[in-house]
C-alpha cells in the first residue's frame, strides 16, 4: 500500500474541517429525512453532492418506519450491494426503490 501524501499541518486542518462539514450535511439531509421535511423522491433527484456521497442503506434506515431490517430487505430485492452510494445508483435501482417505499 502507498503511504500517503505528507501535508502541511494547515492542509490537514483545512482537510479536517472539509471533512466535518460534509459528515455535518450529511447528517442534515438524514434529519431531514427522517422528520419528512425531504421525501425519498427528492433526495434519490437532488444534484446534492452531499446527498450522493450517502450510502443508501443509511439513506433508508433515515426514512420514517424503516429500520435497518427493512432497509436491508428492500436493497436485497433490488438488487442492491450493501456499500452501494446514492451517486452510483441506476434509474431502474431508483424507480424500484421508489415503488417499495414510494413518498
Amino acid at each position: 500500500m502507498a503511504t500517503p501524501p505528507q501535508l502541511t499541518p494547515e492542509q490537514r486542518a483545512a482537510a479536517l474541517a472539509k471533512a466535518a462539514e460534509a459528515r455535518t450535511a450529511r447528517a442534515e439531509i438524514k434529519a431531514r429525512l427522517k422528520m419528512g421535511s425531504m421525501t425519498l423522491t427528492e433526495a434519490l433527484e437532488s444534484d446534492d453532492v452531499n446527498v450522493g456521497k450517502l450510502k443508501v442503506v443509511s439513506l433508508l434506515e433515515s426514512l420514517p418506519g424503516v429500520g435497518k431490517v427493512k432497509a436491508r430487505r428492500v436493497m436485497e430485492d433490488v438488487h442492491i450491494a450493501d456499500n452501494r452510494r446514492v451517486q452510483g445508483l441506476g434509474p431502474q435501482q431508483k424507480q424500484k426503490l421508489l415503488e417499495q417505499l414510494g413518498d
